[in-house]
């Protein structure tokens, strides 16, 4: 009986060079074998249709969520800038020895005490200190209004104007103490105070008072 030749390791269509070359390199039964091909399969519409179902209820948990989020940093971003022109105003009436103002505006040049606070507002140097924007009397500073929906009031000492001395103090312009409290507001969140004190500092208050509709 002739010796037993042992069978030779099958191909398939899979086979490469690399395989061949291993072959020839390592004779026998086990010495290669044709490298395995992952596949990967697609989602089922199945599959497919639960992804959709879960991203739609979670973009619908969120959605209000993130706006009413964006509505509160839009309205306390209202109430810093209020504050900072205020401070920016009282730092160019020390800076410039000069009396400087606060007014609701009109326009870039005019102040409209019966507008209100909540279009905008500007500053401006009052040199001669009559409340008013004389021609040669510059303005510093306009911010109108572009957010809609934000109301911004005043108590009674700051209706119509905030007046700055050359000492950096909070004044009317007959001279008396000015102090008071902004409320700004949006419906669906809580009011922001923007308090000024007598001696011209400002602060930023939060409150729990909810804004009317």
């Amino acid at each position: 009986m002739s010796g037993w030749v042992p069978p030779l390791p099958l191909t398939t269509a899979r086979d490469t060079g690399a395989t061949r070359a291993c072959a020839a390199r390592i004779p026998g039964p086990f010495a290669c074998r044709a490298p395995q091909v992952a596949t990967t399969g697609g989602f089922t519409l199945v599959e497919l249709l639960v992804v959709l179902a879960i991203g739609s209820l979670l973009l619908a948990v969120a959605a209000p969520a993130y706006g009413d989020w964006i509505a509160g940093y839009q309205l306390r971003s209202h109430a810093e800038q209020l504050a900072s022109s205020m401070n920016f105003a009282r730092s160019e009436a020390i800076r410039r020895g000069n009396r400087v103002n606060l007014c609701p505006a009109a326009d870039d040049r005019r102040c409209a005490e019966a507008a209100g606070w909540s279009t905008g507002w500007l500053v401006y140097v009052d040199a001669n200190r009559d409340g008013r924007i004389g021609d040669d009397e510059p303005v510093l500073r306009v911010l109108h209004s572009t957010v809609p929906g934000i109301r911004v009031q005043a108590n009674r000492p700051l209706e119509t104007y905030v007046s700055f001395n050359s000492l950096g103090g909070a004044r009317l312009l007959n001279g008396g103490l000015q102090m008071g409290t902004f409320t700004v507001c949006r419906p669906g969140q809580n009011a922001l105070k923007v308090v000024l004190a007598n001696s011209g500092r400002v602060r930023l208050e939060k409150t729990t008072d909810p804004c009317g509709s």
